[in-house]
């Protein structure tokens, strides 16, 4: 049973176009801009393949959110069903586990605004930029939710229509030779270096951490699910969309890109997307492509202060996080939980003195382990949900997951594999230790405080209820 605090409600002012776009922006960024440099030398063009597979688990996992959230259209989304059909540990767990990945992903996202900025102020220490991009983002935050999807579609928008572009460039490069004196490049380049597998299936395997990485934050049309106006058709419009955008965009861009360049080419000698842009003879490419990224990494920090805010307030909603997270502003949002979350990423200010060089690739592991939690605890409470139904109220959903329970469990398969694989890369492995680390803290905290008692007596209630 969901805890009231004061009679604070969020306010439903998110449309359609806002929360597509929304989840298209936290999901198209480093990943894409950064994160694909160093998943191509892994893998070579075989990381198509991986995108490819990888897309189609995200399907599954969105449908089987859907098919939740469409029903039951909350605030804190998926960490509310964790605690409605997995009991209030997962629950609990589940709000801190994500609130800590957007956290940690929004620290390497401001982080590299200051890594930007040095494209046009290059005397300018980098962690200026850094604070600068927090407290803009953080007021941006406090804005009405309308007003914030407004921006957000905007950012989301600017790098879309980039990529988009590119393909479109890309492709006349291909097929007529387009700002290659007229000489088609053709697609040769996918196999001409090595073949399509230069490092074999392992290469494939294991850019699966980083193809993951680039895929988190499409799960957040289900944290907007408690602020979206007609939650059925918004909803379930939205996340059939995002998966096919969000596979076009990589699976398309990375092929033109690879087409066009021998993929161990790239990441040495400068950005595939400036190199593109470069060579159709766009004047200024680096400066345009910089204000892209740049805006990337802005949209993708303000989707993760929105994110962490909503599922703060879940938790004070269940007396599992400071009551004060619990209340509302006027204009409908969390006040008080988007300045704690922007409290934390102070954190990542002070990091731009001490980053070292493997900082990327540690917390992309890092949310990647968070995020691969997230989307198993979907995957596990859309199992529980869809047997809590009878045969009648199961016929009579709205929207349902494809090929249940097949489905669900080769993508619950799926995550354990890239597990796996991250305890295998001594890169990726620290994710292993920091993860189960931060989530023994959570049960030490949530047995300390007594939190236990209390959700158990919730649980319980919501069963009868049930």
């Amino acid at each position: 049973m969901q805890r009231k605090q004061d009679g604070q409600q969020l306010h439903r002012g998110l449309e359609e176009r806002h929360i597509t776009l929304m989840s298209l922006g936290a999901a198209i960024g480093v990943g894409l801009f950064l994160g694909s440099a160093s998943a191509i030398k892994l893998a070579g063009p075989g990381i198509l393949l991986a995108y490819g597979f990888s897309g189609l688990i995200m399907f599954f996992i969105m449908r089987a959110l859907g098919e939740m959230a469409i029903q039951k259209p909350v605030a804190g989304s998926f960490s509310k069903y964790a605690r409605d059909y997995l009991g209030p540990l997962a629950g609990y767990l589940t709000g801190w586990n994500y609130w800590f990945l957007w956290v940690v992903t929004c620290m390497a996202e401001i982080t590299a605004v200051g890594v930007y900025m040095k494209h046009w102020y290059p005397d300018t220490p980098g962690w200026i930029w850094a604070l600068a991009a927090l407290v803009i983002m953080t007021l941006v935050n406090f804005m009405a939710v309308k007003a914030y999807g407004e921006l957000e579609f905007w950012f989301a928008l600017i790098k879309i229509v980039t990529i988009i572009a590119m393909i479109v460039i890309s492709v006349g490069m291909i097929l007529f030779g387009l700002g290659n004196g007229g000489v088609a490049t053709g697609i040769r380049n996918l196999w001409e270096h090595g073949g399509f597998f230069p490092n074999g299936m392992k290469g494939v395997l294991l850019s699966l951490q980083m193809v993951m990485f680039a895929y988190l934050g499409i799960e957040m049309i289900g944290v907007t699910a408690g602020e979206v106006k007609n939650p059925e058709k918004t909803l379930a419009k939205a996340i059939d969309s995002v998966f096919w955008r969000i596979l076009i965009f990589y699976v398309g861009a990375l092929f033109v890109v690879m087409a066009i360049y021998p993929w161990d080419k790239i990441g040495t000698e400068g950005s595939p997307f400036v190199l593109t842009f470069e060579k159709f003879g766009i004047a200024g490419a680096g400066g345009i492509i910089n204000f892209v990224v740049l805006t990337a990494a802005l949209s993708s920090c303000n989707s993760g202060i929105f994110s962490t805010a909503r599922m703060l307030f879940n938790l004070a909603q269940h007396d599992e996080a400071p009551k004060a997270y619990g209340k509302v502003t006027k204009t409908g949002v969390p006040g008080m939980a988007v300045l704690a979350s922007a409290g934390a990423l102070l954190i990542g200010v002070v990091l731009n003195y001490v980053v070292p060089a493997k900082v990327f690739t540690w917390v992309t592991s890092i949310a990647t382990f968070g995020a691969i939690w997230t989307w198993a605890v979907i995957l596990l409470s859309q199992i529980r949900y869809r047997k809590s139904l009878s045969l009648q109220e199961q016929r009579a959903l709205k929207y349902k997951m494809p090929f249940f329970p097949y489905a669900s469990y080769v993508a619950l398969a799926f995550l354990a594999a890239v597990i796996g694989l991250m305890a295998y890369n001594p890169d990726t492995r620290i994710a292993l230790y920091i993860g189960p680390l931060w989530f023994v803290i959570l049960i030490a905290v949530y047995y300390a405080k007594g939190f236990h008692k209390r959700g158990q007596q919730d649980f319980s209630k919501q069963k009868q209820i049930g």
